[in-house]
């Protein structure tokens, strides 16, 4: 496997034709809401699978870009064959469906070995979209990618696929081939603090009631002076899930907004009645020390040594959470994985509205937020 990679604002125009099976483009929302984004790349890499998505800040080796385009170009060299498929989301209701025809359409060719999926980031159950994936997927098979971002605005996002970019689709990369391989990692490093709470009303991602009391007061009141700011502060106090013996369950959620006319919090994710949730909060360092972890646990699932510069494809998907919190140390998080990766990999990426990965030791994958997800391509 051979992969180079380049960042650019505007994107494409300098781009030479190259020969490619497979490239990631990741930029922020107005280089993607451009004219031509799709018609350029197409001409750039003729006959490659492309696909991607709109961010909150993008990864380009050891680096964190605002404002830009990375272009990640793979070629296989040992017979490994890529497959992008697209489905619909007009709302989140539609996002269980969409995943199943995702799932059904990559399952449908034989020697399918992992699959990377993006999709809009607002307008979506990705809880939800995932469970549908996974429904007409081979057990076990790994799952990695993340929902796209406008800059921290949550407004509007926008996906790159076959048929060119939108904002109400979930495009899914199939990988095809023995010789193929994700190693994947998916770690947080947050803090818990305060009791635990159970969720007592909940309806999809809207959590109504803790312990009987409206979800937003009880929110509000441990967040303080914070709350002023909400929802945007809502990113940096997610909420650790838990089972009912108040044991983690490997899942932290993410508050994207707030129904002050039915007292609930609108999470990224979905939470389901009798579990239990508890607030929590990171420091740089805590944050950092879950990003190695992540790449070290990602490049020991791989099946692949490190060799010449490019043998190898480590795509990083990050919360935006997580950037906010760290601020201008937010690069050290990257150069903690690019350290486990080792020679020969080349790192891309981007900060998501949802990481896609698996629960902790389990190859079955969710919809993680606040985590550094790693997912390592080798081909053997």
């Amino acid at each position: 496997m051979r992969v180079w990679q380049a960042a650019f604002a505007p994107p494409a125009a300098e781009l030479a034709p190259q020969p490619a099976d497979l490239v990631l483009v990741f930029g922020s929302f107005d280089i993607f809401d451009g004219p031509d984004l799709a018609a350029r790349l197409a001409s750039a890499f003729p006959g490659a699978v492309i696909a991607g998505c709109s961010t909150a800040g993008e990864i380009a080796g050891d680096a964190v870009l605002d404002g830009s385009c990375t272009v990640t170009a793979i070629r296989f060299d040992r017979g490994g064959d890529a497959v992008a498929v697209e489905a619909d989301i007009a709302s989140a209701a539609d996002s269980q469906q969409a995943g199943e025809v995702l799932g059904k359409a990559l399952a449908a060719r034989p020697g399918l070995s992992g699959v990377l999926l993006f999709a809009r980031g607002v307008g979506v159950n990705g809880s939800a979209l995932i469970d549908g994936l996974s429904s007409r997927l081979p057990a076990g098979l790994p799952v990695s990618g993340g929902l796209a971002g406008d800059g921290g605005a949550f407004v509007r996002t926008l996906v790159l696929g076959p048929s060119g970019v939108s904002d109400s689709r979930a495009v899914a990369v199939g990988f095809y081939g023995r010789s193929l391989h994700l190693g994947l990692g998916s770690v947080g490093g947050w803090e818990p603090f305060g009791p635990a709470r159970k969720v007592t009303k909940a309806v999809g991602n809207l959590l109504l009631q803790l312990d009987g009391e409206p979800a937003l007061n009880v929110y509000k009141r441990y967040l303080g002076d914070y709350a002023r700011d909400l929802p945007a502060s809502g990113l940096l106090f997610p909420f650790e899930l838990l089972n009912g013996n108040h044991d983690s369950v490997g899942l932290i959620r993410t508050i994207l907004g707030i129904d002050e006319a039915a007292g609930g919090l609108i999470l990224a994710g979905t939470v389901e009645e009798g579990f239990f949730l508890r607030l929590m909060h990171a420091s740089t360092d805590g944050l950092v020390d879950g990003a190695e972890q992540a790449g070290a646990i990602a490049a020991a699932g791989s099946e692949g040594g490190g060799g010449a510069q490019g043998d190898r494809l480590a795509l990083l998907v990050s919360c935006v959470g997580r950037k906010l919190v760290m601020g201008d140390r937010v690069e050290e998080e990257v150069q903690a994985v690019a350290d486990r990766m080792g020679p020969g990999a080349v790192l891309a990426g981007f900060y998501s509205y949802g990481e896609i990965g698996p629960m902790r030791d389990l190859v079955d994958c969710r919809l993680h937020n606040q985590t550094m997800t790693v997912a390592l391509l080798t081909e053997r």
